[in-house]
Parts: structure tokens; C-alpha cells; sequence
């Protein structure tokens, strides 16, 4: 599969911070590229850019993320998998230029109706969060087929904190984003969001859209 994710910051923070580039106006590109090896494991690759007024088109890292589930045939009541994805960023996009990213995933659909935890646990390997250990970094989904075609829904994400002790919420990221899901074809994936910043740490305003491609 190649997915292309294109996100937008409407509304971000306007200045630099600890050697981190403004996030207002950015656009973000990031290519990531699937291969499936069996039908319970994959392996993702990311290659993230950024463009921004007066400073051009960068490339921002490049990350991979292999990934294994539960086989179908075993008949889990959810869906589970876990995925571990590691990969690099330049000191001018994050302040951790290497990093970590245990995630869990648990996944229902029943009817129309569809509800996935992310409760993902992230490290810093290099960099100025390198000894705050695991961090607490959750995502939910739910949304509802209102057609075959049409899916609309929720989306929230947060960076909570080290998991030994959360920090304040004035210094933690939340965001909820409605969002659509377009099913044209098992060939296809389009989701499109907009994003609401929940607290003064969180960029205010994001919008987001998912176009992939199944081979």
C-alpha cells in the first residue's frame, strides 16, 4: 500500500522554540509505504517533509514500522496488533532527533459502527526528552457508516507525558479532529479531518487528508 498524508497547520505556534521551527502554516508531506509479508505481518516506511513560507521544502526524516496481528482465524473477538516504529527527524522539527513508538492497536466493527484504541507508548532515544523515558501518547477513533460510501466519525489524539508521571494538562497535547471516510473501492483509502487544538500547548488548528492505494 502507498498512502500519501498531507496535514496543514491553519493556526500553530508563530515562534521558534528550543530550536524547533514554527509550526503555523506548515504543510506537512509524509509518503509512507506498506509491504505486507504474510497476512499477520507488514513492515511501513515513512519519509516525512515539511514546506513553509520563506524557508522551502525540506525533508524533515524517515522512519519504519514493522507490524504484526492477530490472525484472522483465531477468531478474537477485536482486532489486535502491535507495532514498533523508529526512525529519525532533523534537530530543527523535533527536539528528539531519534525516537521510539511502541504501538498497541485494538480495533471492533460491529454494523455500522467502528471503535479503535491506540494506546501508544513513545521514547526518546536522542535528544533533549531522552530521560523522561516511555511516554503516554493515546489516539481513539469511533465513526459510524452512513452509507456504504460514506463514513463519518471522531478522532482524538493526545502526548499525555512520561508514563511514571503525566505532565500537567497545560503542558500535554490534545486534539479532536471530525473526520470523514470516503469507501470508494477496496483499492482506495481517503480520510479528510480538521483538527481542534484542546489546550495552549496544542497547535490550534489542523486539517489533515489521507489519500492510499492498495497494490
Amino acid at each position: 500500500m502507498v498512502e500519501l498524508h498531507s496535514n496543514f497547520t491553519v493556526e500553530g505556534r508563530k515562534d521558534t522554540e528550543n530550536g524547533v521551527l514554527p509550526t503555523d502554516h506548515a504543510f506537512h508531506e509524509t509518503l509512507e509505504i506498506t509491504r505486507g509479508f504474510t497476512p499477520w505481518f507488514e513492515t511501513g516506511f515513512y519519509i516525512f517533509t515539511c514546506a513553509r513560507s520563506g524557508e522551502g521544502w525540506q525533508w524533515v526524516g524517515d522512519h519504519i514500522r514493522p507490524r504484526v496481528r492477530v490472525p484472522e482465524e483465531w477468531h478474537w473477538p477485536v482486532g489486535v496488533s502491535l507495532s514498533a516504529e523508529a526512525g529519525y527527524q532533523q534537530r530543527t522539527f523535533s527536539e528528539d532527533t531519534w525516537s521510539l513508538e511502541l504501538r498497541p492497536i485494538i480495533d471492533k466493527q460491529w454494523g455500522p459502527w467502528y471503535a479503535s484504541l491506540n494506546p501508544a507508548f513513545e521514547e526518546s532515544l536522542h535528544g533533549r526528552n531522552s530521560s523522561r523515558g516511555f511516554e503516554f501518547a493515546p489516539n481513539v477513533k469511533l465513526s459510524y457508516d452512513f452509507t456504504k460510501v460514506i463514513t463519518g466519525g471522531v478522532e482524538y489524539y493526545a502526548s499525555l507525558g512520561p508514563v511514571m508521571g503525566l505532565d500537567t494538562f497545560g503542558n500535554q497535547q490534545h486534539y479532536i479532529f471530525p473526520a470523514l471516510d470516503l469507501n470508494f473501492s477496496p483499492k482506495w483509502e481517503f480520510n479528510f479531518g480538521v483538527g481542534f487544538g484542546l489546550n495552549h500547548s496544542s497547535d490550534h488548528l489542523i486539517v489533515k487528508l489521507i489519500l492510499g492505494r492498495r497494490f
